[in-house]
């Protein structure tokens, strides 16, 4: 049997943009990224701890050690600037595997940045 789990996340980041105007995705920092496990074009669910909103989108890098949080196109709709959310990405393994996986979790400070 093969479950879904969860695979990496990053907790509690603040959104540093929202720009309507764009093809769609998350932009996030790529030391964020890198400390998470979570790589470009991956599938993640973003959940809004201000207004309780959750999507699914994918991951576009931004620039390294900038903390950029930035939901893009539609999504941008479901965020303000400011806003705390959590990003999330899952894997599929067999039942056995998922019993000894151990997530990659990351709590950046108040600025979105790694804490060292």
């Amino acid at each position: 049997m093969i479950i879904e789990v969860m695979k990496s996340k990053i907790h509690r980041v603040r959104v540093t943009q929202a720009e309507l105007n764009y093809v769609g995705s998350i932009t996030i920092d790529e030391d964020l990224m890198e400390a998470a496990n979570i790589i470009a074009n991956e599938k993640v669910q973003i959940v809004n701890n201000n207004n309780g909103a959750r999507l699914e989108t994918y991951v576009i890098p931004g620039k390294r050690a900038s903390g950029t949080i930035c939901l893009n196109g539609a999504a941008a709709r479901l965020v303000q600037v400011g806003d705390i959310v959590i990003i999330i990405s899952y894997a599929q393994m067999e039942m056995e595997e998922a019993k000894k996986h151990v997530p990659s979790l990351v709590f950046p400070d108040d600025n979105n940045q790694l804490i060292k």
